[in-house]
């Protein structure tokens, strides 16, 4: 069963898609695809991760979510965002691709868009032996 979809504006976007999909699929397939939201848990956000020498940014599309009901933990190598809106709900966990100071964390919230920053963890030593 598909969500009402009368209120998105990519609706008639999606639907095309999914034609072509399923003509490119001929009567083997059948494809759907399921857009996210619509009060569903654990919605997909889009994010992207980008890295510098010394810093690892995590940008994260979270609409329609208070800056107070954003919930992130991190362990130094998995950032956990837990957002619940009114419409959406969002629960992601992100590998990091490189390990963070989980403790130099900063974080902030505009208009939608999460974005935190991580200092790289220290290279780990090398141990000499005697």
């Amino acid at each position: 069963m598909r969500r009402d979809d009368r209120d998105d504006p990519f609706d008639e976007f999606f639907r095309e898609l999914e034609r072509m999909m399923n003509d490119v699929m001929g009567p083997e397939g059948d494809v759907h695809i399921e857009q996210g939201g619509g009060g569903s848990r654990g919605t997909d956000m889009h994010l992207d991760v980008h890295e510098t020498d010394d810093q690892l940014r995590v940008v994260a599309d979270v609409p329609g979510v208070d800056k107070d009901d954003i919930d992130l933990k991190c362990d130094g190598t998995v950032l956990t965002i837990e957002a619940a809106g009114t419409h959406r709900d969002y629960d992601d966990q992100i590998t990091l691709p490189a390990r963070v100071d989980e403790h130099s964390a900063n974080a902030t919230y505009n208009n939608g868009v999460l974005e935190v920053t991580f200092d790289r963890a220290e290279d780990p030593s090398d141990i000499s032996l005697n």
